[in-house]
């Protein structure tokens, strides 16, 4: 059975429409990584192209720079993994995410370039 896409109708797919799963996670306090798990092959290729998935992107909806963020194209999964400094250590008086559970939804919602196919 087909799931429906997250897309509203008329809008290009978003990240989440072709993965399996979006999810981040605390890698030690101070570290956050994100895991994009493709449904397919196609979907892969789509959020692994470093032209769409980069390090400029990804500092500019996390608010980090540029050269801290780490990308890891694992192509034999279908997995892009992405790691970068928490803004705030982990516990600390401003974190508001302890587990960082939340914070792959900016990525999550990321529009794909047009031609990209609607399903991975």
């Amino acid at each position: 059975m087909t799931e429906p896409l997250t897309s509203a109708p008329g809008l290009p797919p978003t990240i989440a429409d072709l993965a399996h799963e979006v999810r981040s996670k605390n890698a030690g306090p101070f570290w956050v990584t994100m895991e994009l798990f493709m449904r397919d092959a196609a979907g892969y290729r789509v959020v692994a192209d470093e032209e769409f998935v980069n390090e400029d992107v990804v500092a500019g909806l996390y608010g980090v720079e540029a050269s801290t963020v780490r990308i890891f194209r694992i192509p034999s999964l279908d997995v892009v993994k992405i790691s970068f400094p928490r803004p705030v250590s982990q516990g600390s008086l401003r974190d508001r995410d302890v587990h960082a559970g939340q914070h792959h939804v900016p990525l999550a919602l990321l529009r794909v370039p047009e031609g990209a196919p609607a399903r991975g």
